[in-house]
């Protein structure tokens, strides 16, 4: 039970890595880019992606389309207010967001981000070792087989370093994508 506890736990981390990974621009459009951006829709804070339609005609530009047209304003402004470095432009139908390309400075303070979420991870992973470690150690007072004990940590270890592993290669993954001019 420690072991699927563990896995678990561990999966979950890798997935929320993913998710962060996915939302870092390498200069090509994406949908994911704004998926953070919440308007003022009614009193209610609404994400863009439940507003309207989102896609990316180009490499270079997203493209927003609502479904009720008096929003685009909200959403302009929201999109501006997120902070995103994009300068959005409206027709009165659609938002076009041409995504501008990367400066070096900004793609090696990218890759310093990525670092560091990496690194945080990475302890994360090793928190979850740490107390799963601590639980099998404790059924081991609680009567289980040295042995047993034994084989769940070499489990626990290994399924550690395979989860960090998988996190090294997101990592030179991304990084090398950033770098791409």
């Amino acid at each position: 039970m420690v072991l699927e506890e563990t896995e678990e736990n561990m999966k979950k981390t890798i997935a929320h890595f993913i998710d962060t990974m996915t939302k870092i621009r390498a200069g090509k459009a994406s949908p994911q880019m704004i998926s953070e951006v919440y308007v003022d829709y009614y009193g209610a804070k609404t994400p863009v992606h439940q507003m309207a339609n989102i896609g990316t005609p180009d490499a270079k530009t997203i493209l927003i389309q609502p479904w009720d047209k008096s929003t685009i304003p909200a959403i302009e402004k929201a999109i501006m207010a997120a902070n995103l470095g994009f300068n959005p432009q409206n027709d009165g139908e659609i938002i076009r967001i041409p995504v501008p390309p990367l400066t070096e400075e900004r793609r090696r303070q990218l890759v310093k981000f990525i670092h560091q979420e990496t690194e945080n991870n990475k302890i994360a992973i090793r928190n979850i070792r740490k107390k799963s470690m601590e639980e099998v150690k404790s059924l081991q007072k609680d009567g289980v087989p040295e042995d047993e004990v034994k084989k769940a940590e070499t489990k626990i270890q290994d399924m550690t370093n395979n989860y960090i592993k998988n996190i090294d290669e997101i990592t030179a993954k991304k990084e090398k994508e950033i770098m791409t001019v």
